[in-house]
């Protein structure tokens, strides 16, 4: 065994096999393994006892948008990062945009990872980005180490990445999946969105109308084709349309690679009780 540096005790250990006390050696920067909560403690180790408080592993959030360089005032990832620490997550993959650049190009991954490497408190990966021009540059990406490739299918709200009409979206698919690559999309057919009301004004139920699910469930419809056509790997982003759910099930069934995520507020707050103006439930 490895010099142990660090041992943990809680009677709350959160293991694959439940929530039990134990205590955790930590040697060489790693655990090291997860022993009865009485294990005998070398003398050289330091002893960190958390009473009742959980000790559970890491988190990994994978959909983050940090926006450093260039928007770094929204968020960036010295306070990203921090925040990301002080509630359980060691590892965050950032989103390719709202960033300037952002991560579209092998050279935009670079002054990401140095504008990150200084400033991290946990570690960080990163999405690329698929847009209409730049179906060259996903095999290099992809290359150079990133998870996956983000896409729009409606407008993004930054000018700087563009969402893909259908066609663009296969071309894209296509070449991502020749290299066994994995597309990740957001999904909101434009047409849709178009159509819908759009009203100024502090009120909720104006700005969900303006969002309608059909909205939703005909790209992530759209979506599902392509990948089945294309044998392609697909997910979709952050799913509020539960009318979509029984699509992507059936999807699956027959064997078409579509995974799905919501969110924590889409699954825990209720629209009719959100006040008008307030800001803070959009995410």
């Amino acid at each position: 065994m490895p010099d142990i540096q660090l041992v943990l005790r809680s009677t709350r250990v959160v293991t694959p096999d439940g929530t039990r006390p134990a205590t955790i050696v930590v040697a060489g920067g790693t655990i090291d393994s997860v022993l009865p909560y009485d294990a005998h403690v070398p003398s050289s180790a330091r002893l960190e006892d958390v009473g009742d408080h959980v000790v559970l592993p890491g988190l990994v959030d994978t959909h983050v948008h940090v926006n450093d360089p260039g928007r770094t005032e929204w968020e960036g990832f010295w306070t990203a990062t921090r925040a990301a620490a002080a509630g359980g997550i060691t590892t965050i993959v950032d989103m390719p945009l709202n960033s300037l650049p952002p991560t579209t190009t092998v050279e935009n991954l670079r002054v990401k990872q140095e504008v990150a490497r200084t400033k991290a408190h946990v570690d960080v990966g990163f999405w690329g980005g698929a847009l209409p021009d730049n179906v060259k540059d996903l095999r290099p990406l992809h290359d150079a180490g990133v998870f996956g490739f983000k896409c729009f299918l409606s407008p993004s709200g930054v000018d700087e990445f563009p969402a893909l009409d259908q066609q663009q979206l296969a071309n894209s698919l296509g070449e991502i999946t020749d290299f066994g690559g994995l597309l990740i999309v957001h999904a909101e057919d434009p047409h849709h969105l178009t159509a819908a009301p759009q009203r100024d004004g502090r009120k909720y139920a104006d700005f969900l109308a303006s969002r309608p699910r059909d909205a939703e469930n005909t790209a992530i419809g759209n979506l599902i084709a392509q990948a089945r056509r294309l044998g392609a790997r697909v997910h979709v982003l952050h799913l509020s349309s539960s009318d979509a759910l029984p699509l992507i099930a059936a999807a699956k069934r027959e064997g078409v690679r579509v995974t799905v995520e919501s969110c924590p507020h889409f699954l825990t707050l209720t629209a009719e009780e959100v006040p008008d103006g307030a800001t803070e439930f959009k995410c």
